[in-house]
């Protein structure tokens, strides 16, 4: 019995020494806590969520394409005299291009006013036997047959002067074609026809002029997209701004001025045309350029930088600086973009102050503590 009472005292013993040190060391780790420095607040660029009007673009590929290219072709036979303006010239309207050998278009231009002259002599003298003849055929000294001879030949005589009229023309017109002048202001190409060669109406073109200011770029928007194009256009001047490679400043401004009649079955797509202006002769036919067409503008519409834009499974999100300036993570949806600005459907407000740097040391819940904002995207 006694040997009993003294192992239940020690059972009882440690027992209250196992509570102690647990005591003990509850005290101590609530001490190392309350030692323990708080999180830092991680310091964060914010910018705020303004409003403001939109304007929505639609972007296409597109490709210039000359308003107006000629071939040079010569009107007469003849041979190839000079060529003032050489290959790749840039030309005004009216300017002198080529140069046919003249000598044998003057020799014919002369031959007719030589011929129109003799018939004109021949005319006189049939209409002043015509008179004496109607006096004559009054009193009975002309016999009708012979009045009637004599109307006739100056009737022809007129027709002949009428015939010499048209060719002196036209050999004054073939002698004009000797010079090949520019139809209008562009860009000469490579000369086909060498000075001294034989060229004429069947010999093939001697170069090709193509007019580069203004200028068209084609594209094809898909017939999805055909009903807010023709909105825009019924609303007024559909503008469209050029984008010319990968440089984002080389932007030239221009009008939708062509939307055709029909969609292609075979692409579900219509043919558009925008006309810029091309001074400079920068852009030339067959270039591949982006188009970028402003079809409406929405106001009001809710913006946040794109660089505060982050991705997961979830979809979009963006870090806003919630109470007590800890990073609240919004789910957020997005519309069109206008140049560092997104508009954002829903998941924001007016205001909301949006975390645009640092977003790789913030989590939902963080600390943080927003700069002041600096100047707008």
């Amino acid at each position: 019995m006694r040997i009993r009472n003294i192992a239940l005292a020690s059972a009882v013993a440690v027992a209250a020494g196992t509570v102690a040190g647990i005591e003990f060391a509850s005290r101590q780790l609530g001490e190392a806590k309350a030692s323990a420095p708080a999180m830092m607040a991680m310091p964060v660029p914010v910018a705020p969520v303004v409003k403001q009007t939109l304007p929505v673009y639609l972007e296409f590929p597109g490709r210039t394409e000359a308003i107006q290219s000629v071939p040079l072709q010569a009107r007469v036979t003849g041979y190839v005299d000079s060529q003032p303006a050489r290959d790749g010239a840039d030309v005004k309207s009216g300017d002198l291009l080529y140069k046919i050998d003249p000598r044998d278009l003057q020799a014919a231009l002369d031959q007719a006013q030589a011929q129109a002259q003799r018939d004109a002599a021949s005319l006189d003298y049939a209409k002043a036997n015509f008179t004496r003849g109607q006096e004559l055929a009054k009193s009975g000294f002309v016999a009708k047959d012979t009045y009637d001879q004599r109307e006739s030949a100056m009737r022809q005589a007129e027709a002949s002067v009428a015939l010499d009229r048209a060719a002196v023309e036209t050999a004054r017109l073939n002698l004009g074609y000797a010079e090949i002048r520019a139809p209008f202001a562009g860009r000469l190409g490579r000369n086909q026809a060498a000075t001294g060669a034989l060229v004429g109406p069947t010999t093939g073109p001697l170069n090709t002029l193509v007019e580069l200011d203004p200028i068209y770029i084609t594209f094809n928007p898909s017939e999805s997209e055909l009903a807010q194009i023709a909105a825009a256009r019924a609303a007024g001047k559909a503008e469209a701004e050029i984008f010319v490679g990968d440089d984002a400043g080389a932007v030239r401004k221009g009008q939708l001025t062509f939307l055709d009649n029909a969609v292609d079955k075979s692409t579900g797509t219509i043919t558009a045309r925008v006309t810029i202006a091309n001074p400079d002769f920068a852009l030339l036919p067959g270039e591949y350029v982006r188009v970028r067409l402003h079809i409406k503008d929405t106001p009001d519409a809710l913006m946040a930088p794109q660089t505060a834009l982050g991705s997961s499974q979830m979809g979009k999100y963006v870090y806003v600086v919630g109470d007590g300036d800890k990073a609240e993570q919004r789910l957020v949806t997005v519309g069109p973009a206008d140049g560092a600005l997104v508009s954002v459907v829903n998941g924001l407000k007016e205001g909301d102050r949006v975390i645009v740097g640092n977003l790789q040391k913030i989590g939902p819940g963080s600390p943080v503590q927003p700069l002041p904002a600096g100047p707008k995207p």
